[in-house]
């Protein structure tokens, strides 16, 4: 009895200043002790201190790296942003849509007209304000995922794909014949204008080059935009999306309205397609109507499922890794001579890349479904209960 009570008096008594909803036990740091903390985005401190860690790493890279390999790490960031959006509705909401460059290239065109030179061959109305284009770009991508949001009410599974991949197939027919508006094939248009407050983020400033402001802006767009859909997944309306993806019949039954969740999924996705499609241009510069082609779809859909479906990390991850995949397949021609063109002895890097996607994804699917995300949760658990194995 003695010792029981030698530690009741070793408690601390409660903090009287701190309401008692947020009280933790004494010695049980981790415990949620309500339902908020448990929701929290950023609910442990080690998560915090690494996301911290990693947006401050992030923002000192572009001072210490060369401006190609920036230029490419400004294409992933932007990449992402389009891969979330395939996410929602693919990996979330559960619709599987192969038409994803068809909303890409809404939102480039739409860019390339507001901010375009009223003045040059192809149409333009010269207002090169970010924020206007770049909100422009995702509304009119957004209304045409509208557009095609009631096929899905009727279809799914494979039927919804190949509705989907007809859009691709569309969209290259009127890119091509729309000459005032994309330029025409072989010939293309410059790309959007990046102004902001009497700042143009494509040329070189006091103590700056355009790679790296570009990086800067592309890294912030993505993190807004990541946190956005982070917190839309933890929101009623991702778990409508997951309800409906997971059993859409009973998901109506219970009161989930089908027609709203998978427009809005569909909505949402095409939005975040456009403002990616808009920002690509917006690195590259320069673009024409082949640019939105089948295998660009492809890769999205490689993002999504390289970095792990249902995960808005994974769909960065994914980004990053398909982005930086190129650098990779120009390598392999001097290390495998076998894989260059029988007739010109050049490498063929379309080919090279094209049968990665493919290896990459069956392989992910096979061997990792939940793919770099999955790997990532499994060296983490690993490296919290080494040396212990269960």
């Amino acid at each position: 009895m003695t010792g029981i009570a030698e530690q009741t008096r070793a408690v601390p008594p409660p903090d009287p200043g701190r309401p008692a909803r947020h009280r933790r036990p004494w010695g049980r740091p981790g415990l949620y002790l309500s339902y908020g903390q448990d929701m929290a985005l950023l609910n442990t401190r080690p998560k915090r201190t690494a996301v911290l860690a990693l947006v401050i790493l992030a923002a000192l890279m572009p001072f210490s790296m060369p401006d190609n390999l920036l230029h490419l790490l400004t294409l992933g960031f932007v990449a992402a942003i389009g891969a979330i959006g395939l996410n929602l509705v693919t990996g979330y909401a559960g619709q599987i849509s192969l038409g994803h460059a068809f909303f890409l290239g809404i939102g480039a065109y739409t860019a390339a007209v507001i901010s375009g030179d009223p003045d040059g061959r192809t149409t333009g109305f010269g207002i090169t304000f970010l924020p206007l284009w770049l909100l422009a770009s995702g509304v009119v991508a957004g209304l045409a995922g509208l557009l095609v949001a009631p096929l899905a009410l009727r279809l799914r599974g494979l039927y919804l794909a190949i509705v989907t991949l007809g859009l691709v197939f569309l969209g290259l027919h009127i890119f091509r014949e729309w000459d005032s508006i994309t330029g025409g094939p072989g010939l293309g248009r410059p790309g959007a204008i990046p102004e902001m407050f009497g700042v143009n983020f494509a040329d070189d400033g006091p103590g700056m080059t355009s790679d790296q402001k570009l990086y800067l802006l592309a890294l912030v767009l993505m993190v807004v935009f990541a946190l956005a859909a982070a917190n839309l997944a933890r929101s009623k309306v991702g778990r409508a999306f997951a309800a409906v993806r997971d059993r859409d019949m009973a998901a109506s039954i219970i009161g989930v309205s089908l027609t709203r969740y998978k427009m809005l999924a569909f909505a949402i996705s095409s939005f975040y397609a456009g403002c990616a499609g808009a920002l690509t241009t917006m690195v590259i510069g320069f673009f024409d109507p082949s640019s939105w082609n089948l295998l660009l779809s492809i890769q999205f859909l490689a993002m999504v499922l390289i970095g792990g479906a249902g995960t808005i990390s994974g769909s960065i991850m994914g980004a990053l890794f398909i982005t930086l995949l190129p650098r990779l397949t120009r390598e392999l021609p001097a290390l495998m001579p076998f894989i260059s063109d029988s007739v010109t002895d050049m490498p063929n890097i379309f080919q090279v890349e094209t049968v990665l996607y493919g290896l990459l994804i069956i392989g992910f699917l096979i061997f990792e479904p939940r793919g770099l995300y999955g790997v990532w949760v499994r060296s983490r658990n690993y490296w919290k209960s080494w040396p212990f194995s269960y």
